[in-house]
């Protein structure tokens, strides 16, 4: 895509959804770390499920530590890699309290440092929590930067560069959050549904997926 229609593409996401938000529950920068570290190898809709019993019973870093890694393991037993995230929680939860007086930092070196934190689960959270206009290239954002030619690039840093240095500054906050929704709900993995796509004029991908009623036809 040149820079005219990235910028066409992601103001066509806009119009659509002018006040996007992150689908995982939380209350605070903490509880929205926790969150996100959970939700790696796993969809949002089941980590919400599972943080309310978790957030009520330790909803500070310290009554996090006070739970214990098999305090928090009985809370998100239905979460993919339950056991290694419980034991991440407990120890980023642990940092945080001796190293930051209980607060979640605002820079992304501090972040990524944290048991559990990498750089998608920090852009995350510099994004959401404090404002930042990164971008968390997961794996719907990998495959919409490739396939729609927003940001093509083999690796998740290279598709994230590019989104960032492609995608006009005034939108970029919010892009995270249209990127993903769109890749959850419209162009998804196995069968794009291109037919419903507000930014189809402007996407790149060859082999548009046609109405079901056309492709019966």
């Amino acid at each position: 895509m040149t820079r005219a229609q990235v910028a066409a593409f992601i103001e066509a996401l806009a119009t659509h959804n002018p006040a996007p938000e992150t689908e995982l529950h939380y209350a605070d920068p903490f509880t929205l770390l926790v969150a996100v570290v959970l939700s790696a190898q796993a969809t949002d809709a089941s980590v919400n499920k599972a943080t309310p019993t978790l957030f009520r019973a330790a909803p500070t870093p310290r009554a996090m530590v006070e739970l214990g890694v098999a305090g928090v393991a009985s809370h998100i037993r239905s979460i993919g890699l339950w056991q290694t995230k419980a034991r991440n929680v407990v120890a980023l939860a642990r940092a945080l309290e001796e190293t930051y007086g209980g607060r979640v930092p605002e820079d992304r070196d501090a972040l990524e440092a944290l048991p559990g934190v990498g750089r998608k689960t920090a852009n995350v959270v510099l994004n959401v929590a404090f404002g930042h206009a990164t971008m968390a290239v997961d794996t719907h954002i990998f495959r919409i930067g490739n396939r729609t030619g927003l940001a093509p690039g083999k690796t998740p840093r290279e598709v994230e560069d590019g989104l960032v240095k492609r995608i006009p500054k005034a939108f970029l906050r919010d892009a995270h959050h249209w990127l993903i929704l769109h890749g959850r709900y419209v162009c998804k993995a196995r069968r794009p549904e291109c037919w419903r796509c507000v930014a189809a004029a402007w996407c790149g991908y060859r082999d548009k997926t046609p109405t079901p009623e056309a492709a019966e036809a």
